[in-house]
């Protein structure tokens, strides 16, 4: 039994930006944006895995 096609309304989630080479002041800012940067990767690839298990005929 094939699982139902998934919505077209369920696009592939898109990784977050890196920040560039100069966004980090190497202050120690309490919200840093690697800090930021690393928050938004954690979410994208919980969101990938969610999404790759509804469309598991796409490419990794």
């Amino acid at each position: 039994m094939s699982q139902p096609a998934a919505p077209p309304t369920d696009p592939r989630p898109q990784p977050p930006e890196e920040p560039g080479p100069n966004e980090c002041c190497g202050s120690g800012c309490p919200l840093c944006v690697l800090d930021l940067y690393s928050d938004e990767l954690q979410r994208y690839r919980a969101a990938l895995a969610a999404w790759m298990l509804r469309h598991p005929d796409a490419d990794a």
